[in-house]
């Protein structure tokens, strides 16, 4: 059974469980994806469009002040008056409108204009996380793009950081932004050889071999977390689908289980129902 089969039902199934983890700091995507065909005839998302569709689902109250904004950069201190810009246009897609892309986007926008270590990775990781739960490719590779975008800015700042250096290369494994995904995983095992307690490197490792069928290499990745953080869900997830993929349903059902125990969204129990009792 496919990923998305398994945890991406009724709505986004994964989506719900970081949801619960990171509460409502991450607006929901609404909007579909803008395509523009590429001279290789792949679809991608284009920004412009992606935004002027955003935009049809304003009132005409809210695209006033939306407009107004835009066009409100005047001479003189110009990058401080478009940082405070974009910051407001984030806040107005995240919080009145949530709608995830043009939030992202203007927070991006910002946080290259700031450029410090901090809020680019705080962008980048906001772009990883939807990355992981994101099913169309088009949007995988947009997400992934703008994400690569920031930890590459980030590595400017301080090359030394590990979990920029595991994001960038999340963005490869994930983000069908490369004819070969998997060249992402090589800087990734550097950080976690050097670290094995590095969590996050483990996380991507781990649904790296999932997507690579690799199912013992990701199940090794996933109990070394479970292990070491029983209460994180993603792995946990991760860890029982790994095992349902590879065929060992006991373990698969043991796995579901201790999931649907930490989960209190109904509807999420009811999917991890149907899943226990079809390997049963």
């Amino acid at each position: 059974m496919k990923k998305q089969q398994i945890i991406l039902v009724s709505g986004g199934f994964l989506l719900l469980i970081l949801l619960f983890f990171f509460g409502n700091t991450i607006p929901p995507k609404k909007a579909a994806p803008i395509a523009a065909n590429t001279p290789h005839q792949e679809k991608t998302v284009d920004t412009e469009k992606l935004l002027t569709h955003a935009k049809e689902r304003l009132t005409p109250q809210q695209l006033e002040k939306v407009t107004s904004l835009e066009n409100s950069v005047k001479r003189g201190d110009v990058k401080n008056q478009q940082l405070s810009v974009y910051r407001q246009l984030a806040s107005f897609w995240g919080d009145t409108i949530k709608l995830f892309e043009p939030y992202a986007f203007y927070l991006a926008q910002a946080a290259k204009l700031e450029n410090s270590e901090k809020s680019l990775t705080f962008a980048a990781h906001l772009f990883l996380t939807n990355l992981k739960t994101e099913a169309e490719p088009p949007m995988q590779n947009w997400l992934a793009t703008n994400a690569k975008d920031l930890f590459q800015r980030a590595l400017e700042v301080n090359p030394a950081n590990d979990s920029s250096k595991i994001g960038l290369g999340a963005c490869y494994i994930f983000g069908n932004i490369s004819d070969n995904p998997m060249e992402g995983i090589g800087p990734i095992r550097e950080v976690v050889q050097k670290n094995p307690d590095n969590l996050f490197g483990q996380l991507i490792l781990g649904l790296g071999g999932i997507k690579s069928g690799q199912y013992d290499k990701a199940i090794e990745r996933f109990l070394i977390i479970v292990n070491k953080q029983p209460e994180n869900l993603e792995a946990t997830l991760n860890l029982a689908e790994a095992y349902d993929r590879k065929g060992d349903k006991a373990n698969a059902v043991k796995w579901y289980k201790v999931v649907k125990e930490k989960i209190p969204n109904p509807e999420a129990q009811k999917e991890l129902d149907i899943r226990i009792k079809a390997l049963q």
